[in-house]
């Protein structure tokens, strides 16, 4: 082997060997007629040996060759760290571009929501105009016609006097006979008809025409029309603090308070940011929990683990984790479980009225949500439990036919099953939103067929939270990490995808009379309607208690009237709309009495127009009329409900209602 080669078996890395390179001297710039040969370390400059003994005597020197391979070896290590950072610039540029690119895309996307809803306006202005142009035109007609025809008559006995008039005058003037005594006799008698003729000498009509146009209001309400909604907020600057990242007790609820930043460091002060938040367990499984946007930059995770063990949480801001995420935690049991049951966020928080930002307000609409794939479970519940018993005589009576299902990832078992839907054919649809997967079993609660695949393609579910069979027999399937709402024949091949850009969340899907896709967007607070083709029809709701807003709306259904029904979570009510958006009825209030909600979630509507509601925080199923007016309840004390989910009825005529807490869905007898 040649002296400076490396051993075979040993690492270029380890062993790379800086040969001095052969020196090639300077004038020295002092003493011309030296080379340099030394480098004094201090001055940073080569000297000639003369210059050591003179003014850098005191100066610590090396030789140039050694001053060579010391400069070249740090010049290398230099080199290597920059070349380290092309890898994080190289994947920091794709990440920049994947948001740019996103970015240009939501401008594309409500660039066109713009242009629609203008042109709708534009629309509907015109339409407007038409019809009151068509009523004054009618109006003026009315009018019209009763004036002209009281001229025509007057004129008609303007003509009739004047002609018997002159006649008469002209038989006056001439000389008197017996031969015109008897024309003479019929001009009297027609000019006394005329006098006493009676004329509509009166207007019968008048002349007002007004129009009443007010625009101020509408003026104003253009001026403010829209809303771009953003903030500055980036996770690398973002932080998370409080209790639910130090100490986590099993079964109780545990809370994290995320503040975001911009990209100084400085708090951003409004809210609407896109947070995802998600405990993940040691075998793979998912807890997930509420955020609570409080619209001043700040925003609560709070969770329920329902065992110990060690726990990851990651909590992403736009799809990226931010500072110190995923967090370890540690959950452990509470030393006297007979002190501390274990209840929802929802109950623990309203009990001690609450919040991390000490507004009682807050603990009540902070429920735990399933609108993000909830695990936490309401209270069990027996009839007796629920105000007024319920009364057997009443006209639905209901029993629990059978379960189907438990905890788990294999065919038949579910991990937070969430939307349910019921096919004409018999067939039951289940959204497994934590298996990323759609299960399809027969009315008798055989298995048939599944299908589904983790991922955020087009075509892959990433949270399938509601589902709904369309007239032709697709599955529609809202996917509510993904944003959009994708489809798939009865057989479970993808066929297409719509609402992506203008949806921040969909929950629930429903189709209506018309065939259009109902689509209930949990995080924007919308109602959207759109054509199996991805057409927007037309969209409703915001964010609010009013009677036309929404705080976290789930589940849709729809009437024999087309009318959309929608539960909202946590307003604690039904609404009634019609398909243009108009509310109709509101009814519920929270409670645990009879027609009283803690959190509605399914809702499905049968034949005689009765809507049945799942009560999520309660954990009941109620019925009530058409008008909103409770009727009965389902009786499910023989295996009582732990935090129902989306309800459906079956082509037989009964409830089937998916039981979240217990990774089941259940089937009722109902009687119509």
């Amino acid at each position: 082997m040649e002296a400076g080669q490396p051993s075979p078996d040993s690492s270029s890395e380890g062993c790379t060997v800086l040969e001095a390179p052969p020196s090639r001297g300077l004038a020295c710039p002092v003493h011309t007629n030296k080379e340099t040969t030394v480098y004094c370390t201090r001055c940073e400059v080569c000297v000639c040996v003369e210059c050591v003994s003179g003014g850098h005597a005191d100066h610590t020197t090396l030789s140039l060759s050694e001053a060579l391979v010391t400069h070249r070896a740090g010049l290398h290590d230099r080199l290597v760290a920059a070349q380290n950072r092309l890898p994080q610039i190289s994947e920091a540029l794709i990440s920049v571009r994947e948001i740019l690119h996103q970015l240009t895309n939501q401008r594309s996307s409500i660039e066109d929501d713009i242009h629609v809803s203008f042109e709708e306006l534009h629309k509907t202005l015109d339409v407007r105009k038409s019809v009151l142009l068509m009523e004054l035109e009618v109006t003026y007609g009315l009018k019209q016609k009763v004036l002209q025809a009281q001229l025509e008559s007057l004129l008609q006995g303007q003509e009739g006097v004047i002609n018997t008039c002159t006649k008469t005058e002209e038989a006056l003037s001439g000389e008197a006979c017996a031969g015109s005594l008897q024309a003479e006799r019929g001009l009297g008698e027609k000019l006394r008809e005329l006098a006493s003729q009676g004329l509509p000498f009166q207007p019968e009509e008048n002349d007002q025409l007004d129009l009443l146009m007010e625009t101020e209001g509408l003026r104003r309400s253009i001026h403010n029309l829209g809303t771009i909604v953003t903030t500055s907020a980036v996770a690398s600057q973002s932080v998370a603090s409080g209790p639910g990242l130090e100490q986590c007790i099993v079964g109780l609820p545990a809370c994290v308070t995320i503040t975001t930043r911009d990209k100084a460091g400085g708090p951003c002060r409004s809210g609407n940011a896109i947070l995802s938040a998600e405990v993940c367990t040691p075998d793979g499984s998912v807890v997930d929990g509420e955020i609570h946007d409080h619209k001043n930059g700040t925003y609560d995770f709070i969770y329920t683990v329902n065992k110990e063990g060690e726990f990851s949480l990651a909590l992403r801001l736009y799809d990226q984790h931010i500072r110190g995420s995923p967090f370890r935690l540690r959950v452990t049991r509470c030393s006297d479980p007979e002190e501390s049951p274990p209840t929802t966020a929802a109950t623990s928080l309203a009990a001690t009225g609450t919040t991390s930002t000490g507004s009682s307000e807050g603990a009540k609409r902070r429920g735990k949500s399933p609108g993000s794939g909830s695990k936490k479970k309401g209270s069990r519940r027996t009839g007796s439990a629920l105000g007024t018993p319920r009364r057997r005589e009443n006209p639905i009576e209901d029993d629990l036919i059978f379960r189907i299902g438990t905890k788990g990832r294999n065919k038949g078992e579910f991990t937070n099953v969430q939307g349910v839907a019921a096919s004409i054919t018999g067939r039951i649809l289940i959204a497994d939103s934590n298996n990323q997967c759609v299960q399809i079993f027969s009315n008798d609660g055989e298995f048939k067929n599944r299908f589904g695949v983790r991922g955020r393609s087009p075509g892959q579910l990433q949270r399938p939270t509601g589902v709904a069979v369309h007239p032709n027999g697709d599955i529609i399937i809202a996917d509510y990490d993904n944003k959009w709402v994708s489809i798939f024949s009865s057989e479970g091949k993808y066929k297409a995808k719509l609402g992506s850009g203008r949806l921040m969340g969909p929950k629930g899907v429903s189709v209506d009379m018309n065939g259009h896709v109902i689509v209930v967007d949990n995080k924007s607070c919308t109602v959207f309607i759109f054509q199996p083709t991805g057409k927007l029809v037309t969209k409703f709701g915001s964010r609010g208690n009013g009677d036309k807003q929404f705080a976290g709306p789930h589940f849709a259904a729809v009437n024999n009237n087309n009318e959309i029904i929608v539960t909202d979570f946590h307003n604690h009510s039904v609404k009634v709309f019609t398909p243009d958006g108009e509310l109709l009825l509101k009814f519920g209030s929270n409670g645990e009495g009879n027609g009283q909600f803690n959190a509605p979630t399914g809702v499905a509507v049968d034949v005689n127009g009765n809507i049945i509601v799942a009560d999520w925080g309660n954990s009941r199923i109620q019925v009530f009329d058409g008008s909103g007016s409770f009727l009965s309840y389902i009786n499910t004390s023989a295996d009582p409900l732990y935090g129902p989910q989306g309800l459906a009825l079956t082509s037989d005529g009964h409830v089937v209602v998916a039981d979240s807490g217990n990774h089941c869905f259940k089937i009722y007898r109902y009687l119509q």
